[in-house]
């Protein structure tokens, strides 16, 4: 039989041969089909790999394909989709490629077995082919999928680490671009017509096909995902130590610092998980404790609101805790983390505050000579040695009526700076909420909350955002759960907005929104315009491609300034013919020509121009 009339006939029979019920034609018919698939040139292929696709999805765990040659199959097809050009631009096969690496991944994502399977079947080095970029983002976002899923197991790790190096490079530069890439290549493309149709298929998979929104946002979830994929695949070699070196490069630390995965990619830990697997070696710390901006987002982190904080602290105190990283980064630290130590479980672990307290007094009573301290770093210690140790011990011993005193003495000057603060006089309060809190017990957790919160609110309204987003940390660690007090969390929102640090704000300003809907008072209280005009600025700030979309704005100003300057020149030239013959002599075009080489900067603003929330709206007074 012909071989075009051959694929003709074994298309029209594939989903035949799925219904036989005959056991042993049914797995003989398949595994017939899956030896030949590479070869056919019938244009059903694709319908044929795009129900293959459907049966991997929903039943992963299935071991008939797997046992039948499945992946010797999609190996076949996407070597061939490299490499030959004209078989993979006919019919529908340059979806063909996509599908086979998509397949091979939703096999072996929770299955060793099948990954031992796979890799034995030769799909590593089809894979790799596509993590080049010998396609699009398209296909490396399922290549890098499947390669992470192989790297996760001890049975196939090797088979990945005998590529090691040029894997974990590749991993590393496609998760520092990829953002700018599915931009510059797909998102920022605002003419449908030169979109790529079959990247727009698969994204919507036919639905909504046309409409840039639902392109968009399926777009960037997609290029968050690539993202993380790249992440998890450097981390399977960073937990075994390998190519620590190679991943603790300043430049990429920088970069995995900013990474943060976006809303889209909840249960991934982005760059802080990779980071914090760093962290764990001797040369994790030492190359991350010399990079300022890498510290100060982990403090940022530490002390948020974000799933991931305990992740921040952690990184914090594993620096802290090594005695050659320690004095590197204890400045920045311990203003950041001395706020945390009465945070009790957060993440699954308990007592953190106390853990974070022990750290951060390890040597403070030795007074060595040799550690040299700024002055506000010196107060937080002697604030956290107070808190944490003077003030509990000398509280131990205090009676029952002596607690009932003070209460009713931190309620009477907590009064006066209600009072101070009605009238007007900010700084007067502030003065008594700092009296009472230097007198309120320990134990009095909710007096204490009540008292760092509306502190906090003076800072606000002084024009103080850092000292408004230590009191409102100190007042959330004392909340049950953490991170679970409304008006502190609204007012750290704003704090962080004064200070330009959209992801923190907007954390906290969702977990607000969260609080007001789940309270029972307020069960039928409407969410607060300020709360939605602050998450609609935040989330643009935040914006997976704002960076990106700066960038490519910035590029195309220059672009159009410089060719408007070659277009002036240029008439300038053709206006003055004689000048020009005259002059080209003496070298005076040449300096004219370099002139025009210089990029002019436009001023370039975001896609929209959101006012700033916590104005004129906010209703929240002092408790």
């Amino acid at each position: 039989m012909p071989k075009d009339q051959l694929s003709r006939s074994m298309s029209r029979c594939f989903f035949c041969t799925l219904q036989e019920q005959d056991l042993l034609l049914r797995r003989a018919g398949i595994a017939s089909y899956l030896r030949n698939m590479h070869q056919i040139e019938d244009q059903e292929l694709v319908l044929v790999l795009s129900g293959l696709w459907n049966i991997a999805m929903t039943e992963p765990q299935d071991g008939e394909l797997p046992s039948l040659g499945v992946f010797e199959c999609m190996a076949s097809l996407i070597e061939r989709s490299v490499n030959d050009v004209d078989w993979l631009l006919s019919h529908q096969n340059i979806y063909i490629a996509y599908y086979a690496a998509h397949i091979t991944g939703s096999y072996t994502i929770n299955n060793a077995e099948y990954a031992v399977k796979a890799v034995d079947a030769g799909v590593i080095p089809p894979l790799l082919e596509l993590l080049r970029g010998k396609m699009s983002w398209v296909e490396q976002r399922v290549a890098v999928r499947a390669l992470g899923h192989l790297a996760s197991y001890r049975t196939t790790f090797k088979a990945i680490a005998l590529y090691e190096e040029e894997v974990v490079r590749l991993a590393m530069r496609l998760a520092s671009t990829c953002l700018e890439v599915v931009y510059k290549m797909f998102v920022g493309v605002k003419d449908k017509k030169k979109r790529l149709r079959y990247h727009c298929d698969l994204l919507t998979r036919g639905v909504g096909l046309g409409d840039l929104e639902i392109e968009n946002r399926k777009a960037e979830e997609w290029a968050s995902q690539l993202q993380c994929w790249c992440l998890h695949l450097l981390s399977c070699f960073a937990i075994k130590g390998r190519s620590l070196d190679v991943m603790c490069k300043p430049e990429f630390l920088k970069d995995l610092s900013e990474m943060w995965g976006g809303l889209a990619n909840g249960t991934s830990p982005s760059g802080i998980g990779l980071i914090r697997i760093l962290c764990y070696s001797k040369i994790g710390r030492r190359s991350v404790a010399e990079i300022k901006q890498v510290i100060e987002n982990l403090c940022n982190l530490s002390r948020s609101s974000d799933d991931w904080q305990y992740m921040g602290i952690d990184c914090l105190l594993l620096l802290l805790k090594d005695p050659d990283t320690r004095y590197k980064v204890m400045e920045i630290a311990t203003l950041y983390l001395s706020d945390l130590i009465e945070l009790r479980d957060i993440g699954g672990r308990s007592n953190i505050g106390e853990k974070i307290a022990r750290v951060l007094l390890g040597d403070f009573k030795l007074r060595n000579s040799k550690i040299i301290m700024s002055n506000s770093v010196q107060r937080a210690l002697e604030e956290t040695w107070n808190l944490n140790i003077k003030k509990r011990m000398n509280e131990k011993t205090m009676s029952a009526e002596k607690l009932e005193e003070q209460r009713v003495l931190v309620a009477l000057i907590k009064q006066q700076g209600n009072h101070s603060f009605e009238l007007g006089k900010i700084q007067e309060a502030q003065l008594k909420y700092t009296e009472a809190l230097e007198l309120c017990p320990t134990r009095l957790k909710k007096e204490r909350l009540v008292l760092y919160s509306n502190r906090a609110q003076c800072s606000l309204l002084l024009k103080d955002p850092d000292a408004a987003i230590s009191d409102t940390t100190r007042a959330i660690c004392l909340s049950n759960p953490p991170n679970s007090h409304g008006k502190s969390l609204w007012r750290r929102s704003q704090a962080y907005d004064m200070k330009g640090l959209a992801k923190e704000s907007l954390m906290d300003c969702i977990m607000f929104i969260n609080g007001c809907i789940k309270s029972e008072a307020t069960k039928h209280l409407k969410i607060p315009y300020y709360a939605v005009r602050m998450i609609c600025k935040q989330m643009d700030s935040t914006w997976l491609f704002k960076a990106a979309q700066s960038k490519t704005l910035s590029k195309r100003a220059e672009t159009e300034e410089q060719s408007q300057k070659d277009d002036d020149l240029r008439i300038y030239q053709d206006k003055l013919p004689s000048l020009k013959i005259s002059i080209q002599g003496k070298g005076f075009m040449a300096g004219l020509s370099a002139t025009s080489q210089e990029p002019l900067h436009g001023n370039w603003k975001g896609r929209r121009n959101v006012d700033r929330a916590g104005g004129s709206g906010e209703s929240f007074s002092n408790q």
